[in-house]
């Protein structure tokens, strides 16, 4: 967390938390969401300005009920997740590559969401790839210690039999099936903070 927003916490420590303007897209995008962006449940715009995005990056966490924030000097701005908490991209050199720009501890964990998506774990970090990224992923799966191809792949999500693994950067990791409904509460975090709000 930045110094200044040490500060500014320290100096005003009652400030009201704010929720629903703030997005984190599926592609690790952060996103404005104005009051006219909420009520259509639009995504909201772009965050491009890359001094804004590095400040919310580096002041991004959790609280103790699986809510996501960003600490905007004293006041905590809640993040509405189209996703998992973080977003992740292969890197030749690193492997996979927060949105945030830290890189992936090793992995312990993979799974195929039934939307075909991908998610991974490493300690605490919860990312799904980016799907710009999921073609080279797939090329990397084996069923039953074969290349899978599309069809087998389609066949194994769709509940067919057979081992799914991931060789990655040497390891063999075994793929998990996982509808996309239940990944929140199994890996213990929310999608929705401005709900939890709402429903008070």
């Amino acid at each position: 967390m930045d110094d200044i927003v040490k500060q500014a916490m320290a100096k005003w420590p009652n400030v009201p938390h704010c929720y629903g303007w703030l997005a984190l897209d599926a592609r690790g995008a952060w996103r404005m969401r104005d009051e006219a962006a909420q009520r259509a449940g639009a995504p909201g715009d772009k965050l491009n300005n890359a001094a804004l995005v590095g400040f919310i990056d580096r002041n991004y966490q959790r609280d103790e009920r699986g809510c996501w924030y960003f600490q905007n000097g004293p006041q905590r701005v809640y993040v509405n997740l189209e996703a998992t908490p973080f977003v992740a991209r292969s890197d030749p050199a690193l492997g996979f590559v927060l949105h945030t720009g830290q890189p992936m501890t090793a992995l312990d964990q993979v799974c195929m969401l039934d939307s075909g998506g991908i998610v991974l774990r490493a300690g605490e970090q919860l990312a799904q790839l980016d799907d710009r990224d999921l073609a080279q992923l797939l090329q990397a799966m084996e069923l039953d210690g074969k290349p899978a191809g599309d069809e087998a792949l389609m066949a194994w999500l769709d509940g067919g039999a057979g081992d799914l693994h991931l060789r990655w950067q040497d390891r063999r990791i075994a793929i998990e099936r996982l509808k996309a409904e239940e990944m929140p509460q199994r890996f213990g975090f929310v999608q929705r903070p401005d709900l939890l709000v709402a429903q008070k």
